[in-house]
């Protein structure tokens, strides 16, 4: 992915104060919409067209998004823990743990030219009561069951465990040519005033490799 398209390129983890794409994964129309006009489709293409695409959503439901002039598609690669070191710029979809803390349920390492979008910790809903932080690692320890990070964010410090099999990835590029029938994309789509989904990117699986948040 080249430096102007990750510039152009706001991830889905930004969408609002409330939410973070994930990220990912949104841009300014999307930022300025209420929470409850904002849809996170994840699934498989049924169909794509010059600008649409049908998705047989996690739900079991077909759903159609509509994609709008100028659409980014961005695709996903594998990244390691070796990728998660103090400077680098995460998106992390989390849960509490029973025993205090946060668990996480992917990590998404972000280029260094999208360090500091959509900065903070957020509502997320990968999972019911999970959360998105978008933050900056403080450093990275090993453990028994894996590795626990220290991120940090407008001055706040969290610590999260990232157990072994946790899905970790880095943006990688795509083109509409990997929006196929059965790819498995991540799609943050808004309801426009007819209740039509919109989006301007798609987050599109490719080499074996889906989009985990």
């Amino acid at each position: 992915m080249n430096n102007i398209t990750i510039r152009r390129f706001i991830p889905m983890l930004a969408v609002a104060s409330t939410l973070a794409v994930g990220a990912v994964v949104s841009n300014p129309a999307m930022a300025a919409g209420n929470a409850q006009d904002r849809v996170n489709v994840r699934g498989k293409i049924v169909s794509f067209s010059a600008n649409t695409l049908q998705v047989k959503s996690r739900e079991g439901n077909t759903v159609t998004v509509a994609l709008a002039e100028g659409y980014k598609v961005a695709g996903v690669a594998r990244a390691s823990m070796g990728d998660i070191k103090p400077g680098s710029f995460v998106g992390i979809a989390s849960l509490p743990k029973a025993d205090g803390g946060d668990g996480a349920l992917e990590v998404l390492v972000f280029p260094p030219a999208m360090k500091g979008l959509g900065e903070g910790s957020y509502a997320w809903d990968l999972k019911p009561k999970s959360n998105m932080t978008n933050a900056t690692v403080a450093n990275a320890v090993q453990g028994v069951d894996g590795h626990t990070v220290t991120v940090t964010y407008h001055g706040k410090e969290k610590k999260i465990a990232i157990p072994e099999g946790t899905p970790i990835v880095t943006l990688g590029a795509a083109t509409a040519d990997d929006l196929k029938p059965n790819a498995v994309v991540f799609i943050p789509a808004m309801r426009d005033a007819k209740g039509k989904l919109v989006t301007q990117q798609v987050v599109v699986g490719n080499n074996g490799i889906v989009p985990p948040m």
